[in-house]
């Protein structure tokens, strides 16, 4: 991981974020480059949560880390900085939806019923990948407050306390939305799975072609070639005989 060249005064990159907010504060910015890239994956997917946009995701991103260097000053340490950063982003991607008249608050979202490490095959790892975008397709299809806590609690394994802090809901209101979210996820990935069963097993091109492959090999080398013409000339031979 590449940092700015001042940055490596810090001593290192495993400082506590307390020690590097102390030297932004006293005057380090490019240090701050330290907590982004620390923070970077969390923030990312509070932001996507909300807003479902890979690019509007970091657009928000950037509006919350300035407003977090510019207000750096005011956190006291009552609570984790990643958490204190997590909520200043959550806030920057709901005033984007706001402004989208999408939705006005988070707790007034709209919580309806919408809906050991192996080397893997080419197969096995396009079967990851499918897997991978059916979960985050029917993850976007939650509505937004069970969305966010989803992504935070589960994606994120971020605790209850701090999910309920960042997003400045009560702790009970995220066990809902959470065990609300895991049923439409179920209930959706169910039907799904269902829709998609005939499909299973398919004998897809990849598969066919190396069965294929494979059989030609066998049967047109040289010593099935010879064991062929030999057949050939003894039918003939007996033919000719009678």
């Amino acid at each position: 991981m590449r940092y700015l060249a001042s940055v490596a005064d810090i001593g290192s990159v495993d400082a506590s974020d307390e020690s590097v907010i102390a030297r932004v504060v006293a005057g380090d910015t490019a240090a701050f480059e330290v907590l982004m890239r620390r923070h970077n994956r969390r923030v990312f997917r509070a932001t996507r949560a909300i807003l479902r946009s890979d690019e509007e995701a970091e657009d928000a991103m950037q509006e919350a880390y300035v407003s977090a260097f510019a207000h750096l000053r005011d956190f006291g340490g009552r609570s984790r900085f990643s958490t204190w950063l997590v909520r200043i982003a959550v806030y920057e991607a709901l005033r984007r939806l706001r402004r989208g008249k999408r939705l006005t608050s988070l707790e007034d979202a709209e919580l309806g019923e919408d809906p050991m490490a192996t080397t893997r095959s080419p197969e096995g790892a396009a079967s990851d990948v499918e897997v991978r975008a059916l979960l985050e397709t029917a993850i976007d299809t939650l509505p937004v407050g069970f969305r966010t806590v989803f992504v935070m609690r589960v994606v994120e394994e971020m605790s209850v306390d701090e999910t309920a802090e960042a997003l400045d809901i009560p702790a009970e209101t995220v066990r809902t939305r959470l065990h609300r979210a895991r049923a439409l996820l179920r209930e959706t990935l169910e039907k799904k799975l269902e829709s998609s069963a005939p499909q299973a097993f398919d004998f897809h091109l990849v598969r066919c072609d190396r069965v294929a492959h494979a059989v030609l090999a066998r049967i047109c080398t040289p010593q099935t070639s010879e064991e062929n013409v030999s057949i050939s000339i003894d039918a003939s031979t007996e033919e000719q005989e009678r």
